[in-house]
């Protein structure tokens, strides 16, 4: 029964999949580390840019910036579940016939993508509840300062 036709081009398509799901996480990781950067700007000078601009606007660039850190915090281990699991089906089957050196090889694909997409999803996470402090405290400053002003 598992040796059908459909479990076959299942098992090709799912070992096609490891490549793209690799260049995934890597381009995820670099927009990590890239939304890292625009953090610190933010956090060094750009929120204090931010005062002048209406808070329509604000709001609408923290809930763009918060969108783009959650997609990060949860792709990420998506991404690295995905890139360990598929490995391990080969890297099993070879263990079944014999061959330690697939199984190793494998083994070290598998648990270097779930420390990759951890690491994503680790900085997005961190990145995103930073950045909601930061819009909170930015959003009831302009507050005080409008009511300050009537």
């Amino acid at each position: 029964m598992l040796d059908s036709a459909i479990f076959a081009w299942i098992h090709h398509l799912v070992g096609w999949l490891l490549e793209p799901v690799t260049v995934a996480m890597l381009a995820l990781l670099a927009l990590a580390v890239w939304d890292v950067g625009v953090a610190c700007g933010e956090r060094f000078g750009g929120l204090a840019r931010w005062r002048r601009l209406p808070a329509p606007e604000v709001e609408r660039r923290a809930r763009r910036r918060l969108e783009r850190s959650d997609l990060i915090a949860r792709l990420g281990p998506i991404l690295g579940l995905m890139g360990t699991l598929i490995p391990l089906g080969p890297g099993l089957a070879a263990l079944g016939d014999g061959d330690l050196k697939v199984l190793g090889v494998a083994m070290r694909v598998a648990f270097d993508a779930t420390v990759m997409g951890l690491l994503g999803g680790m900085a997005g996470f961190v990145l995103g509840r930073l950045r909601r402090r930061w819009y909170d405290e930015l959003l009831d400053v302009m507050e005080r300062e409008r009511e300050g002003e009537r």
